[in-house]
């Protein structure tokens, strides 16, 4: 992990640095993926928790899921 993300963890406070590819606007998670993903590592994130993480509707994450899923599907053949 990254040690801004740590660092964060270890304060409890919010990541100040908008400017990283890691951060999000999402308070719950100290604005940053890394933390995110550490916090449901045993249990996987549903799309419609992704959402808000993202800033987007659920439609636009599954959409997304789609599109993602054929990219991978046409690879495989």
């Amino acid at each position: 992990m990254i040690a801004c993300a740590e660092k964060c963890m270890e304060l409890k406070v919010s990541c100040p640095n908008e400017d990283c590819r890691k951060w999000i606007s999402y308070e719950d998670d100290l604005n940053c993926v890394l933390v995110t993903i550490r916090k449901h590592k045993e249990k996987p994130m549903t799309l419609r928790e992704i959402a808000p993480r993202m800033g987007v509707s659920f439609p636009r994450i599954k959409q997304i899921q789609d599109d993602a899923v054929k990219k991978v599907k046409r690879r495989m053949k």
